[in-house]
């Protein structure tokens, strides 16, 4: 089976690991600390906390900026369910705006519509979470602009795009947001097993996000109501258990020395499927441009307008069957019967829709050889496998 996507573990990974086993902390140590830095540094951000996942970094930085009950949260349709559960476990309502038919990120000319006509409801969110998908920047220059007319705060949710650039800067940098979420999960760019990162250029969301993960306890002196010894500490305000261990931040640690070459090989391997797909009928996404440098987490082909779902699940099943694993990224948050439930209606987002029926992720991941990349093609390319008798 050739996967997706496939972590790529190497034996500095290991050895950084197993340093950290035979030290004298496995989790709360030194190292976690290390890696944030490192983290920072490398997005040319002021603060990083890492946390356990990127649904937890999600979930603290909504809290972080004060979001609660009575609040609205709006993002994309075509996330992960954890983008919008984020709000929701905040005891906040959450909205969509439809994406781009190119891009597959959150649509800045529907956003501008949906804001103005909120102003007039008297409803404007709190805060908009653009998702970089597959590791391509959403528009955040056209959103920095609507953030200014409208006063809402921005969380980006790159949990695909780690490495990549965006205006000539890393994404993480947070010069059009305030919070910027990682995630590194197995699949994704770098990973820690599981595990996600959270950067600010904020001080005081920095010192929030790291409470906030730790039960929301300090042992900063500075920050206690009192002071009773070198043993106290205060709980002020309700966090959570959203720890990284040592043994995670250490693969993590690792890992982000060779995130360029995993960046630039998947860049190569994206503009090698550009060409072999050429001169096919499948839709191919937007490459790279000077001021958008995607990370390519993923390659999503689309099948051409109006071959129906029948033809998308024909081919994915085919594919699978041929030890291709192509996966869907992903099916529309509003399609799910929790969100139906709350009254959201998938038509009511055409755009997120027609992507989802004709959208596939074929493989892509650093240690995919070029080999395993043509098989990938001429199955893509090759007979349906089916007969039909007259």
């Amino acid at each position: 089976m050739i996967p997706y996507g496939r972590h790529s573990i190497s034996d500095e990974d290991i050895e950084a690991v197993v340093a950290v086993l035979r030290s004298d902390f496995i989790t709360q140590g030194p190292v976690l600390p290390r890696f944030e830095k490192v983290i920072a540094r490398h997005v040319g951000a002021a603060h990083c906390v890492a946390v356990n996942s990127a649904t937890s970094a999600l979930h603290i930085s909504l809290l972080s900026l004060g979001v609660g009950p009575g609040d609205l949260v709006w993002t994309s349709p075509i996330t992960f369910v954890a983008t919008s559960n984020a709000a929701l476990y905040c005891g906040a309502e959450v909205d969509f705006v439809d994406i781009c038919p190119d891009s597959f990120n959150m649509d800045m000319k529907a956003l501008a519509e949906k804001l103005e006509m909120a102003k007039t409801e008297k409803r404007l969110p709190k805060v908009i979470i653009p998702v970089h998908l597959t590791g391509r920047s959403a528009d955040m220059k056209a959103l920095d602009v609507l953030r200014k007319i409208y006063g809402f705060k921005v969380v980006e949710d790159a949990s695909h795009a780690i490495g990549a650039d965006y205006d000539n800067q890393p994404v993480g940098s947070c010069a059009y947001s305030d919070l910027c979420v990682f995630s590194f999960h197995p699949v994704k760019i770098i990973t820690t097993g599981e595990g996600g990162a959270i950067t600010t250029n904020d001080h005081a969301l920095g010192r929030k996000l790291a409470a906030l993960r730790s039960h929301g306890i300090t042992r900063d002196p500075d920050e206690m109501e009192r002071n009773e010894g070198p043993w106290y500490y205060e709980q002020q305000r309700l966090g959570f258990n959203y720890r990284m261990t040592e043994i995670q931040a250490a693969l993590g640690l690792s890992q982000i020395s060779r995130l360029g070459r995993f960046v630039a090989h998947r860049s190569e391997l994206a503009k090698r499927y550009d060409q072999l797909l050429a001169d096919s009928d499948f839709v191919r996404p937007l490459l790279d441009t000077d001021d958008n440098l995607s990370s390519w987490h993923l390659y999503v082909i689309r099948l051409p307008e109006g071959s129906g779902t029948l033809a998308r699940r024909h081919l994915f099943e085919k594919l699978r069957s041929d030890g291709i694993g192509v996966n869907v990224h992903y099916i529309p948050v509003t399609r799910q019967p929790y969100y139906r439930k709350l009254g959201f209606v998938p038509d009511c987002f055409p755009v997120a829709e027609n992507f989802y029926e004709r959208a596939i992720s074929i493989p892509l991941y650093h240690d995919m050889t070029e080999s395993q990349q043509d098989t990938v093609v001429q199955c893509l390319l090759g007979p349906a496998g089916y007969q039909t008798i007259f």
